[in-house]
């Protein structure tokens, strides 16, 4: 199962993921209610839910892997308005016509997307909006990840980019590194030979032991009202 691509990753992805600019949560303010209920689809480790926590928000931080939960639940402990669900995009749980604001950050691609808009429009009030926020880095894959999956589940999105630039020490670096679903655990044949490669990276890329990266969050937004029907959304990938 999918959901289960990241157990022994979660510590590693806490520790080292970009987080996202506060720019990118101000945007989000002009765009709803100060009283607005967000339900954050795919929390993972709390990186995105904790911004919205922050601006005071009522929100249900949804994550399935108990890995990456437990993260959640480190992250999160501090603000009493959130409460953390073990659901699925496709099944959250949640009632119906409970939610204002559906967010997810970094996880879109991973959903059945014709599921999850059924969900949405299950969960989202009249007017709920729906939200896909991805770290990306020019020329990188989670460029295509980022447009393939928003622009398949949205109909006609409103698109914001923020300056997100990163640096990496070489620790970060490694434990970033390890956080895909992709990367080697440590138990995995193969895992020294990724190490190495991802040192390698670092000491051709670093300025006096400094990575950086020119990460850009994009913010893709559309009010659920616009293809109320289900329609046009295709499955995820």
């Amino acid at each position: 199962m999918t959901q289960e691509l990241f157990t022994g990753k979660a510590e590693s992805y806490a520790t080292s993921r970009p987080d996202y600019p506060e720019a990118v949560m101000d945007y989000i303010e002009t765009l709803v209610s100060p009283d607005a209920t967000f339900a954050d689809i795919g929390a993972g480790t709390g990186i995105f839910t904790r911004l919205i926590a922050a601006r005071g928000y009522r929100v249900y931080a949804l994550e399935p892997n108990p890995d990456m939960s437990s993260q959640l639940e480190k992250a999160l402990r501090s603000y009493p308005r959130v409460t953390i669900v073990a659901a699925t995009a496709e099944a959250t749980t949640l009632p119906e016509r409970s939610i204002d604001v559906i967010t997810s950050a970094q996880a879109m691609h991973w959903f059945d997307l014709n599921a999850f808009r059924r969900e949405c429009l299950r969960i989202g009030k009249s007017d709920a909006i729906a939200i896909s926020v991805y770290n990306v880095t020019p020329g990188g894959n989670s460029v295509g990840l980022s447009q393939r999956s928003s622009l398949a589940f949205f109909h006609e999105p409103v698109v914001g980019d923020f300056p997100n630039p990163i640096s990496f020490t070489r620790e970060r670096w490694l434990h970033y590194m390890s956080s895909h679903s992709h990367d080697p655990l440590p138990s995995d044949e193969g895992y020294a030979a990724h190490i190495a490669h991802a040192n390698a990276m670092f000491d051709h890329d670093n300025i006096g032991g400094v990575l950086t990266r020119n990460v850009v969050t994009t913010v893709f937004s559309e009010h659920l009202r616009t293809g109320r029907d289900g329609s046009g959304g295709a499955q995820g990938t």
